[in-house]
Parts: structure tokens; C-alpha cells; sequence
């Protein structure tokens, strides 16, 4: 086992994460190949979303995920296969996805099924990434008696 590619596209995978909840949309973008393509299946969205292409899926992303929408992605238990310059990976996911403009709060668990591609300056990227909701939990802030939120909105501005 490659173990060197192993932490990249672990550490590749948190990335992703980590600027999608802060908002940073260039870095977001970097963590994708050029072709890469999403499929979301959560309830959210009605149907099925597919994204194909990095430009549609961060286009989506920071129109969807903009200021007034506070995210926290936790993705684990990481089974990642690697076959020379490809990989797969399988996460668990749990997220909670804050509307604020809506007042409401959505609470979810997935498992993200991801492929990765080892590309000509070296830097492993996601190809692929996408998911099927094992649940995901909506209510409204009035729902919770006494919810008060205290979020840093300006974490993800600099």
C-alpha cells in the first residue's frame, strides 16, 4: 500500500470539507479535477443533483452554501483503495447544514462514495464524489424551545 498517497488523499478529502464550510471557493475549486462530476442524493433537493464539470459543481456550491448558511461536515472511517495514479475512497459522513435567512436546520449522515486521479503535476484530486442520504432531519429553529445560535459569520471572509 502506497501509504504516502494514502494521507494525501486523506488529507485531500479534508480539504474539500474544511473549504467548503469556510466558504473558500478557489480553494474548494483546487480540490477537484477539471472534469470532475457530483452526485447528491438528499431528500433537500427533491430528485437527484448531478454536477459534471469543476466550474458547475463550485458554481453550485457558493450559490447554495453562501453567507447566511453556516456548515459543519465531518467525514471518518475513510476506506481508500489506490491502483497506481487512481484511487477510491468511501467516508462516513454527519453534517449540519444551518439556513439562517430560513431558520431552519438540517442534521444528516451519508456515506460519500469518491473517486481520486493522481494528475500530471502530481497532486491528487477528486474525480468524482457524491453520496445517498442514510437520513437527514429537518426542523425549525422555533421547533428547539430556548435555540440560540452563536456563529462567527466572518470565519469564512478572509
Amino acid at each position: 500500500m502506497d501509504l504516502i498517497a494514502l494521507e494525501e488523499i486523506r488529507r485531500l478529502k479534508h480539504r474539500y470539507l474544511r473549504s467548503l464550510d469556510l466558504k473558500r471557493w478557489t480553494e474548494f475549486g483546487l480540490t477537484l479535477t477539471v472534469d470532475a462530476t457530483a452526485d447528491y442524493g438528499t431528500p433537500v433537493y427533491g430528485d437527484r443533483l448531478r454536477l459534471a464539470g469543476r466550474d458547475e459543481i463550485v458554481t453550485f456550491m457558493s450559490r447554495r452554501l453562501g453567507p447566511e448558511v453556516i456548515t459543519v461536515h465531518f467525514a471518518g472511517q475513510a476506506e481508500i483503495d489506490i491502483d497506481g495514479d487512481e484511487a477510491t475512497g468511501t467516508w462516513n459522513l454527519l453534517d449540519t447544514v444551518i439556513a439562517t435567512d430560513r431558520q431552519v436546520v438540517i442534521q444528516g449522515a451519508a456515506f460519500y462514495e469518491d473517486r481520486y486521479r493522481r494528475e500530471d503535476d502530481g497532486v491528487w484530486r477528486i474525480s468524482h464524489t457524491g453520496y445517498d442520504r442514510t437520513y437527514e432531519a429537518m426542523f425549525t429553529q422555533t421547533d428547539l424551545p430556548g435555540f440560540k445560535l452563536t456563529a462567527n459569520r466572518w470565519a469564512a471572509v478572509r
